[in-house]
């Protein structure tokens, strides 16, 4: 079953990267009591992920954050040292938090997995954004194509706002 518009985001553990190590962070602690514009893509360092869909969120990060948005999160399902070069590579420190979702929790909880092995990258999470406001979903914009960086982009983000 999809997640969808006023579900509460599912309790799942996800990996950050921290001036300590890689640390564990929950969806309830990131969603608590903020406002957080999430944004999902099916790998790092992938050609429409990092040349759209994350410098779109690291170039608008002051104006959305300006509309009210506590905090920016992008996850895939790669591993917490994938996640942070690839966020430094693309200068998102301070803009963008980056998660990792190594097994995939995350995406089978929320339903929005993506089967990618005949490109051999397994399963991996449809490219997506979502806005969260204290643990629930306001709004959900989930990409037809993997390739696509439309509606699930940092613009429509902002006019949502």
């Amino acid at each position: 079953m999809t997640i969808q518009v006023g579900d509460k985001i599912p309790s799942v553990t996800l990996k950050q990267m921290t001036p300590e190590g890689p640390k564990d962070i929950t969806t309830d602690e990131l969603f608590r009591g903020k406002k957080v514009a999430l944004f999902a893509v099916p790998g790092a360092f992938t050609p429409a992920c990092s040349q759209r869909h994350l410098p779109g969120f690291v170039d608008k990060a002051a104006d959305i954050k300006g509309k009210g948005v506590d905090e920016i999160a992008c996850v895939a399902v790669n591993d917490v040292f994938v996640m942070t070069a690839w966020g430094k590579e693309q200068k998102a420190e301070g803009k963008v938090r980056m998660l990792a979702d190594g097994s995939g929790d995350f995406v089978r909880a929320l339903g929005l997995e993506l089967d990618l092995s005949k490109m051999g990258l397994g399963t991996r999470s449809k490219r997506y954004s979502m806005l969260v406001d204290n643990g629930v979903v306001k709004s959900l914009n989930v990409e037809q194509q993997p390739g696509q960086v439309e509606s699930s982009g940092a613009d429509a983000m902002l006019r949502a706002l």
